[in-house]
């Protein structure tokens, strides 16, 4: 694919992709085993800000992931992938992944350092 005016929207996917990705695990592997098994409110408690950021911040990865899609031209069901791949641990890191080997010029050391 071509990578011409691609370069912010992929560096923006690839930034919430990964923040989605580690806030997906931590609310499937550290809050919700807290939620269910801990018996003292206090260890609940401190753990609940990971839902309210999960919250705030998956919206802003499904906007990144549609203006990704529309810049490159992708199909509606290639576009529903992406945004659905932050609602499950790892697949949005997944998704961050093929999107770098799709786009490996927007993604090089070389253009970081501009």
């Amino acid at each position: 694919m071509e990578a011409v005016g691609m370069e912010g929207a992929v560096k923006r996917f690839r930034i919430m992709a990964l923040i989605a990705g580690v806030m997906s695990l931590l609310l499937w592997f550290v809050y919700m085993p807290v939620k269910l098994f801990a018996s003292n409110p206090d260890i609940h408690s401190s753990w609940v800000w990971i839902p309210i950021v999960h919250g705030y911040l998956y919206p802003i990865y499904v906007l990144t992931a549609i203006q990704l899609s529309i810049k490159a031209r992708w199909s509606m069901p290639k576009m529903l992938g992406f945004i659905l791949a932050g609602t499950l641990p790892v697949a949005s890191i997944v998704a961050e992944r093929r999107v770098v080997a799709m786009f490996p010029a927007t993604s090089s050391a070389k253009n970081l350092k501009k």
